[in-house]
């Protein structure tokens, strides 16, 4: 593997250890540097580790007896994380270094595209549907397929990719793969006649952004050290914050000249994104990543059997799924909610929603710096916080002002849910099992996703009545605002005992 844009002076030797979290007593914490020249990906890991011994604010000697040795017994861990004190460097409050910047950067292109695609479809698809049914239940259940390909693919897609050995290493041939699928799925949506067939292009888009997103996942926890991770997720809901507000922005302006307007672009953006992605890793050099010898199968088992002995991986299960259910509700539904519920026209509309993105990028921006520095658990919980009980607003009144008024505390609390999860459930993973576990992250994810459509469109349905002025849509704000408050306590609940306690 030749040396690209993300290699560094640093050798092999010098790669960063990984701390193996409580429930995988097995992995060492220390690794033994593997022999043979690391590929660039990998040398620029160790490059980063390497600077931030000399630029952390508190460094810690390795003792010579952690090299292939286990972390000492008794060291308590960080408050959110699993650094061991002893054996690693405190990084907490380094900066990120340029071949870490690089990386972060070439990994953001995917998310980018991703993000751009998945609001078109889970935000106008709606508005397309409506043309074909009034069902809001119908289009809840439409949406959800989301969830359904969540639960279903990214433990089997991940535990392959997990074992696959193939030239381009485990993970990018399934993005390759998958890429094509959902890129067709959108030039189908376009075109399509009738709901049915409106929903098994959805249906079919979901299925390939499902085969290429848990892999890509997965490159995070490969290349990105845990004492990082909140900056790095960051920087990825940033790239997913752009693209979800350009989607935002321009896809109601876009369905405004004809229904295949948004779907061609956003087919365009997703296809350029990942092939650029797909050319630039290839070329720098496939990174690294530890192989597992478990299948699909016993990957489900595993998950459910962390579901069941593991308490702060069940309380990040349940936690994830009521944020994206409260996500899910909002997203599928802010532009009916607009355009039917307060009869805005669909180009305002979109202008509204494209601007409520900022502040959403400003909470995807400062989450990972603010996670890191106070602990990712108390700032997710602040932000759910922020995000739920302000919906009260736009649930009872009509009022401009009033929405004015808290649309961005609601939209800075979001942001900060989008960014913050997976960097909360990385520091439990075990190394050598980063894509099962990704796929651990997303079934969780896809209950929510699920779920939140498909309660909102039943809550729009049986409240039309009682909240005639909006025709039910502010109900969906009651179904969000009360799944971000009920998932407080969960996030809490997700961390690792002191061991001296």
């Amino acid at each position: 593997m030749r040396a690209g844009a993300f290699a560094s002076p640093t050798t092999a030797s010098a790669s960063r250890p990984r701390i193996a979290s409580a429930s995988s007593s097995s992995s060492p914490a220390c690794r033994r540097p593997r022999p043979g020249p690391a590929p660039a990906w990998r040398s620029a890991a160790g490059s980063s580790s390497a600077t931030a011994a000399t630029s952390a604010s508190r460094t810690v000697s390795l003792p010579a007896a952690c090299f292939g040795s286990p972390c000492p017994s008794g060291i308590p861990q960080g408050r959110d994380r699993t650094t061991c004190p002893v054996t690693a460097t405190t990084t907490r409050d380094r900066s990120l270094t340029g071949a870490e910047r690089r990386r972060l950067a070439l990994l953001g292109l995917p998310t980018f595209g991703l993000a751009l695609a998945i609001t078109v479809v889970s935000t106008y698809v709606p508005t397309v549907a409506r043309q074909f049914t009034t069902s809001t239940t119908t289009i809840g259940v439409v949406i959800g397929a989301e969830g359904i390909g969540a639960l279903l693919l990214p433990v089997p897609i991940g535990a392959w990719s997990d074992r696959l050995q193939t030239r381009w290493g485990g993970r990018l041939p399934f993005v390759v793969a998958g890429t094509p699928v959902a890129v067709l799925a959108l030039l189908g949506m376009g075109l399509v006649g009738s709901m049915p067939v409106l929903a098994l292009a959805v249906a079919v888009f979901f299925a390939g952004y499902f085969v290429a997103y848990e892999p890509y996942r997965a490159f995070y926890p490969d290349l990105v050290g845990d004492e990082v991770a909140g900056r790095a997720q960051s920087t990825q809901a940033v790239w997913r914050g752009i693209g979800t507000g350009l989607a935002l922005l321009g896809g109601g302006l876009l369905l405004s000249i004809g229904q295949a307007a948004p779907f061609v672009v956003a087919a365009v953006v997703v296809g350029g994104s990942i092939g650029l992605f797909a050319v630039l890793v290839v070329r720098e050099g496939v990174p690294e990543q530890d192989t597992a010898s478990k299948g699909a199968r016993e990957s489900v088992g595993e998950m459910l059997e962390l579901l069941r002995s593991d308490p702060p991986l069940r309380a990040f299960f349940a936690a994830n799924a009521l944020l994206e259910l409260s996500l899910g509700a909002v997203k599928t539904f802010v532009i009916l909610w607009l355009v039917r519920g307060l009869g805005v026209k669909l180009g305002a509309a979109s202008v509204i929603v494209g601007v409520a993105a900022l502040p959403i990028l400003a909470g995807a921006a400062v989450a990972g710096k603010l996670g890191d520095e106070h602990g990712r658990r108390r700032v997710m919980a602040v932000a759910a916080v922020l995000f739920g009980a302000p919906m009260v607003v736009p649930l009872l009144s009509t009022s401009p002002a009033l929405i004015i008024a808290v649309g961005p505390l609601i939209a800075i609390g979001g942001g900060v849910m989008m960014s913050l999860p997976y960097a909360l459930l990385q520091p439990l993973m075990p190394e050598e099992r980063h894509g099962a576990l990704t796929g651990y992250y997303s079934a969780s994810r896809g209950v929510g996703v699920m779920l939140g459509p498909l309660l909102a469109g039943v809550a729009i349905g049986a409240c039309s009545g009682p909240l005639s002025s909006t025709e039910g849509y502010a109900a969906m704000w009651g179904v969000a605002g009360a799944a971000a408050l009920a998932s407080v306590p969960l996030i809490l609940r997700v961390r690792r005992e002191d061991p001296r306690s």
